[in-house]
């Protein structure tokens, strides 16, 4: 009874993982098709991708490999094997990036381009929520972040914000250099900022508890509802469910 129970946990775990990560790979999409401006942590492969007519997808490939490349050498002796899974989960994520872009239509007016943004912000909200609490492969965006955060000392929410704020400074000297002006960037990046971590706040709030005692994993209901009362990001909230 209890092996048939473990079953059923893992199969629930794993499939809410890949279901996560194709709807954060559908809401990354729909930023782009806003046209308002992209998330801080692909701004630059996107940015890469306009001024220089690249796959949007073998971009953030790249971006993903690096980032996994730099968070093996922050780690040093603390890097896992385990830790390298990161490289093909990009390789898949970044294909559903394809599928979507190739088959989703651009927004057409300003008011198809808000509700692309708003349902972008949601999706990749509600992907990252998913993903991060089933506590199995994170993405190299969250990856980095941790071993950025272990390093200095400093909080994983701290850290993912200054870590957005580098990937979007990068992003417009990039565009500032080759085009003379920002590209891929917007109002909509300040709103996914801002945005994307409410969201992945309320899932935790709504279905964390739920999802967590499915997959059969610890829920520490105390420690996530003081960090939702305090206001901090959802990098800072998803990063108390790994501790």
């Amino acid at each position: 009874m209890e092996k048939t129970e473990r079953k059923s946990q893992t199969i629930v775990r794993w499939t809410l993982y890949c279901i996560g990560m194709v709807v954060l790979s559908l809401g990354i999409i729909l930023n782009t098709k806003s046209c308002f401006g992209v998330t801080p942590i692909i701004s630059t492969a996107y940015t890469a991708s306009l001024i220089w007519k690249l796959n949007f997808g073998n971009a953030c490939l790249v971006l993903y490999v690096i980032l996994a490349a730099v968070e093996y050498i922050l780690k040093g002796k603390n890097f896992r094997l385990y830790d390298l899974l990161q490289i093909p989960l990009a390789a898949l994520m970044t294909r559903f990036f394809n599928i979507f872009a190739e088959y989703l239509p651009d927004a057409s007016n300003i008011a198809g381009r808000i509700v692309c943004l708003a349902l972008g912000i949601t999706f990749t909200g509600l992907g990252a929520a998913m993903m991060v609490n089933c506590r199995l492969v994170p993405n190299p965006g969250d990856g980095i972040v941790q071993a950025l955060a272990d390093r200095i000392g400093k909080t994983m929410g701290f850290t993912k914000n200054c870590f957005d704020i580098g990937c979007v400074a990068l992003a417009a000297a990039m565009g500032l250099f080759a085009e003379g002006q920002l590209v891929g960037l917007g109002v909509g990046t300040i709103a996914a900022m801002i945005g994307v971590g409410r969201v992945i706040a309320l899932y935790n709030y709504l279905f964390q508890e739920k999802t967590t005692k499915a997959m059969g994993l610890e829920y520490k209901p105390v420690q996530r509802r003081q960090r939702v009362r305090a206001g901090e990001s959802g990098a800072e909230i998803l990063s108390a469910e790994r501790e």
